[in-house]
């Protein structure tokens, strides 16, 4: 989508501070809309864009707002003000966040990667769990950052929904990660620029099936005992959300409380800088290695705190809740 954000853009208004606002996706008569929160009230973003006579942001999705994101992000942001100056007229596209049915703020992303043991206290749980020698300052010992895939359209699930418990495994555990959103194309960008190639941040969970990660009947000398699809892979894997919180209201992606609990119990408690490798050396890192594109998310690794270092796992009926500071808390219910 290419947007004219100079039809819209008035330089006279440049110096006004600007208004946080964080996007989401809903359900909406069989279809699924993009909304947009200001001042904690959740807005129909198609409404606002006809109600505050801002045409080119009506009926579009969060992918496509990715497509062009600075000129998106410029508009957004005027509207954000623009709706914060006159709850009049946005009131009529106010939604009940009660009632609504979130979905995941993309509906088609691009890849998921996402890196494993990169939180230092992750690292030392697990090591003390399983009398592993871990490495906890890899880059001192000249190590890369390490990621895997997880299957995108098809793993995603958002803020409120329901995920079935996969039938393959007895040993689903709980990941609370920060997730990052592309918004331009990235190409063996340097780790001093790589931050503004981020259009947002979410909530993630990286819900995972333990003992799917290796194939007891292949011998343990095989490459091909390992199963990461099976690991990471199932139906409603990565929940995602509630909002996309843009890249310019986060100071810093590397100074955020991070948590997650089982029915209320809680049970990780850390920070984002605890990251191993940061979010802008992740990006920059994959993006020696192949481009990265709007759409494409970044799940940057997990706290301690996850079920496998105590045989902790999730059953059907819990529900999950992540919070990251600042961008809100994602729940999720096993079934």
């Amino acid at each position: 989508m290419d947007i004219d954000a100079d039809r819209f853009y008035s330089p006279s208004l440049s110096y006004r501070k600007h208004m946080k606002y964080q996007l989401f996706r809903f359900a909406k008569g069989g279809k699924q809309a993009t909304g947009m929160l200001v001042n904690d009230k959740h807005f129909d973003l198609n409404g606002l864009s006809v109600a505050m006579a801002m045409p080119t942001l009506a009926n579009q999705s969060i992918d496509a707002l990715l497509e062009d994101w600075s000129g998106s992000h410029l508009l957004l942001k005027e509207l954000a003000k623009t709706v914060a100056g006159d709850s009049a007229r946005a009131s009529g596209s106010q939604l009940e966040a009660q009632v609504m049915h979130f979905k995941a703020p993309l509906g088609r992303p691009g890849v998921i990667y996402a890196a494993g043991a990169n939180y230092r206290d992750h690292v030392e749980a697990m090591g003390r769990a399983f009398n592993m020698k871990l490495v906890l300052d890899p880059k001192a010992e000249g190590v890369d950052p390490w990621h895997f895939i997880k299957a995108g359209r098809g793993t995603l699930s958002g803020h409120g929904e329901s995920v079935a418990f996969p039938p393959h495994t007895q040993k689903l555990d709980w990941e609370a990660e920060l997730a990052v959103v592309i918004g331009k194309t990235a190409s063996k960008v340097s780790v001093g620029d790589a931050l503004s190639y981020v259009a947002g941040y979410s909530c993630a969970n990286d819900l995972s099936a333990r003992d799917n990660l290796t194939r007891a009947q292949v011998d343990q000398s095989s490459p091909f005992r390992f199963d990461w699809i099976g690991h990471k892979c199932f139906t409603g894997a990565c929940p995602v959300g509630p909002y996309l919180t843009p890249a310019e209201f986060v100071t810093s992606p590397e100074s955020l409380g991070i948590k997650l609990w089982v029915n209320d119990v809680l049970k990780q408690d850390s920070n984002t800088s605890n990251h191993l490798y940061g979010v802008a050396e992740q990006i920059s890192y994959l993006s020696h290695r192949l481009d990265l594109y709007p759409g494409d998310i970044l799940l940057t690794g997990t706290p301690a705190g996850v079920g496998m270092e105590t045989g902790t796992f999730i059953a059907p009926g819990d529900v999950l809740k992540v919070w990251v500071e600042g961008l809100g808390e994602l729940k999720t219910q096993i079934i």
